[in-house]
């Protein structure tokens, strides 16, 4: 709706063209550090917190430099993990994990050889098994030390890595970072981000004096945008009339 209203050639609030706010470029830099010197990353949080936008920023490295290999299937088996990773690194599965493994450590310090730094990003990493992630992690011990696991999913990772149990997990964890909702101030940001990218100025914009619950309304020339402060994105629905002078969610 509003490409056509404004005649614009993208969608603003797609994860095309990363813009990350100042406190999630801060965890970027940040795991790109640990990238460099190897390390065992959390970035936890509920959801709309912007998980997927530090995630997307990593897989957007230049290929040159990294190797990003994202697994997201995660409710999968430890097996299947491996064939994830193994088209990650371009290499054929052939018909076992233990023999695939072999082959990903080649790869991995031929890949180093190179000059290229490693990171395997596993997303929704709480709904993983804890033995496969187990399995994992052992794997690559064996992969070149400036090699980064980081894992990516809400708040009960934490806790399960917490248990007594898991302490050999926990134990590795070089950094964690638990990421915030964001504030008024920084979702105004985030939207005149995304009007920057797409060229439309930023007075088009007013700020409705409507605020329910976490819900601020902004309204673009009769289109109305519900940007929330637990999602980093934008809904576009149609404009909802004013009642009582306020706009309604």
């Amino acid at each position: 709706m509003i490409r056509s209203y404004f005649g614009l050639s993208e969608d603003p609030f797609t994860l095309r063209d990363i813009r990350l706010l100042s406190h999630q470029q801060e965890i970027h830099d940040t795991l790109r550090v640990h990238s460099q010197q190897g390390g065992l990353c959390l970035v936890v949080g509920r959801p709309g917190t912007g998980k997927s936008v530090i995630k997307e920023s990593l897989r957007l490295l230049p290929d040159k430099d990294y190797l990003v290999a994202t697994v997201a299937r995660t409710l999968h088996t430890y097996t299947n993990t491996v064939k994830i990773l193994c088209e990650a690194f371009k290499i054929e599965f052939e018909s076992s994990a233990f023999k695939c493994e072999r082959k990903l450590i080649q790869q991995a310090f031929a890949l180093n050889r190179s000059g290229k730094m490693l990171v395997t990003v596993i997303d929704d990493a709480h709904l993983m098994e804890m033995e496969n992630l187990r399995r994992l992690r052992l794997l690559l011990e064996d992969f070149p030390k400036n090699h980064n696991l980081i894992l990516v999913g809400q708040v009960e990772l934490m806790a399960s890595l917490d248990l007594a149990v898991n302490q050999d997990i926990k134990s590795r964890v070089t950094y964690s970072v638990i990421t915030k909702r964001l504030n008024d101030d920084a979702m105004r940001e985030f939207i005149e981000g995304q009007l920057d990218r797409i060229g439309l100025a930023h007075n088009t914009w007013v700020a409705s004096c409507g605020l329910r619950g976490r819900a601020r309304l902004y309204r673009i020339s009769g289109v109305t945008i519900t940007a929330t402060c637990d999602n980093n994105s934008a809904q576009n629905r149609r404009e909802v009339r004013p009642k009582r002078g306020r706009y309604r969610a």
